[in-house]
């Protein structure tokens, strides 16, 4: 149960709430019903991620590598719960969804270690050094980085604002 009630959604500003539930497919999430306490926040929230999700060329195997990577450093189930599904169908396999919540690296290659150690850095210490950007940087042009690094930073966003209000559970 979050730590603050859901919204009442006739508070919410209707194109605010027409726009949230047109991304979702009709059906708000529980961050949802959270976020439509602030529907300026919502709105903003809702076109950030809708187009971290929908409107990059970023590989959606790298997007939710990312996700579930940050989910865990974070130690946000919603994040994980929300995103598993999604990363599965993006193509990560049992054994680097198990790694991942391990920390383990063995089961992924080059470049995916670069993005998992630019998702550390970016999450854990917020400088990154030098050495990890030039191995990131190695894979992906101007455009790509720019999109990862945001997308990075966006469900860092999530992460913290889920933890912080207890949004916990998951509608499917």
């Amino acid at each position: 149960m979050a730590r603050i009630p859901v919204a009442a959604l006739d508070a919410a500003g209707s194109d605010v709430l027409r726009r949230v539930l047109d991304r979702r497919g009709g059906a708000l999430r529980p961050l949802d019903k959270v976020l439509l306490h602030s529907p300026p926040l919502a709105d903003g929230w809702n076109g950030l991620l809708g187009a971290i999700r929908g409107g990059l060329a970023l590989p959606a195997f790298v997007r939710e590598l990312v996700i579930l990577r940050i989910a865990v450093l974070n130690r946000a189930s919603y994040e994980w719960v929300a995103h598993e599904p999604v990363a599965r169908r993006a193509g990560l396999s049992d054994a680097q969804l198990t790694a991942l919540r391990a920390g383990d690296l063995a089961p992924f290659d080059e470049r995916t270690r670069a993005v998992l150690a630019y998702t550390d850095a970016m999450t854990l210490q917020v400088d990154v050094a030098p050495a990890v950007f030039d191995a990131v940087r190695a894979h992906f042009d101007d455009a790509r980085l720019v999109e990862l690094t945001g997308t990075i930073a966006a469900y860092n966003m999530v992460s913290r604002f889920v933890v912080a209000l207890g949004v916990t559970e998951v509608d499917r």
